[in-house]
């Protein structure tokens, strides 16, 4: 499946028992010997009462992550094409709290993907206080970048071009940061206006995607809080556009986005 080109491995773990390490996850998640993705997700049944389902999310390189937001887009698809939910919105369990996908009458997922957190030891980022704004010291050079967790830990920057930004080069730098304890999710945002942002993100363990939906939240939230962006939000990715809605402090975060089925197949483990 993909959301918006940001790519997954969906596996129905309700069905069948699915027990992944993480050499396998990479071979699942290489595009040359594998199947190939950005991610790979397991829909489990629930370990709480106040959630129908369980979310498990893998990067490709075989580390466990506490939320995608394109990949709850996908879940959501999955669970009602596969007919194991024909809720129009689900409760889903995620390792950072509970997430509400909603399927819209025109097929994209709307997700309320809760509230943004700027403490820096909910990020976790190393800080001496809260900011809106950090430098951040790179090899050669310094770059200014907002904080923040959506259910995963984000490093944004405002550049003047994503297509010339330094995403690989800066992104490799900035998701391995000594700053950043369980590494960062590195977004490039370019403002079009107050209404529109065009964004590239270097997710960790995976690298450059075609688009990042927490990171999309993120790039919005930044913007908001620092006056430079209305409450919603058009994000264009290089994989498609997303719509980010955020009313501020206290609120949470609500993303609309498509989710499309790519092919179905079976794998032999063994």
């Amino acid at each position: 499946m993909h959301g918006a080109g940001n790519d997954f491995v969906v596996f129905d773990a309700i069905h069948q028992q699915v027990e992944l390490n993480a050499e396998q996850v990479r071979f699942i998640a290489d595009r040359h010997f594998g199947v190939g993705c950005d991610q790979l997700l397991l829909v489990e049944r629930p370990t709480r009462k106040d959630a129908d389902f369980r979310y498990r999310i893998f990067n490709a390189d075989g580390g466990e992550v506490e939320q995608c937001g394109n990949g709850a887009r996908c879940f959501m698809r999955f669970v009602h094409d596969k007919g194991l939910s024909q809720e129009g919105e689900i409760r889903v369990e995620t390792a950072s709290g509970i997430i509400r996908p909603r399927l819209e009458v025109d097929g994209q997922v709307t997700v309320n993907m809760g509230e943004p957190r700027f403490d820096p030891d909910q990020i976790p980022f190393i800080a001496s206080k809260q900011a809106l704004t950090y430098e951040l010291v790179l090899e050669d050079e310094v770059v200014e970048i907002s904080a923040l967790s959506m259910g995963n830990p984000h490093a944004i920057q405002y550049v003047e071009d994503i297509e010339t930004a330094a995403v690989a080069r800066q992104g490799a730098q900035i998701e391995a940061h000594p700053g950043f304890p369980n590494k960062v999710n590195a977004g490039f945002m370019q403002i079009v206006d107050r209404q529109n942002i065009r964004l590239r993100v270097y997710e960790r363990g995976a690298g450059e995607t075609l688009s990042c939906g927490t990171g999309a939240c993120a790039a919005v939230v930044a913007g908001i809080s620092r006056d430079l962006l209305d409450p919603t939000v058009q994000v264009a990715t290089r994989g498609g556009v997303l719509t980010i809605h955020w009313a501020g402090g206290g609120m949470p975060v609500w993303m609309t986005g498509p989710a499309e089925n790519v092919f179905e197949g079976e794998i032999d483990l063994g």
